[in-house]
């Protein structure tokens, strides 16, 4: 995705929580967005590339990328239906 395409879009900084943490105030802020929208999520739990993915995969929004940075990982999630 271009840079451009992503300017608007949202970052949720979770960085320094702990599972179960990132998940469910991922999901909680979800919840406030319409089905579409899209959120940039970083985090600094090492079990987040497993979690983000399952819980995206399990309510049904999108995981459009996963991105290592250099202290933990960014999520961009598409909110489902």
């Amino acid at each position: 995705m271009s840079a451009a395409l992503l300017s608007d879009v949202a970052e949720y900084d979770l960085r320094g929580l702990n599972c179960p943490l990132p998940v469910l105030k991922t999901q909680k802020r979800l919840k406030s967005m319409a089905s579409g929208e899209r959120l940039w999520v970083r985090t600094t739990d090492p079990l987040a590339v497993i979690d983000i993915p399952n819980f995206c995969r399990e309510k049904g929004h999108a995981l459009l990328a996963t991105e290592a940075t250099e202290d933990g990982h960014r999520f961009l999630i598409a909110r489902g239906a």
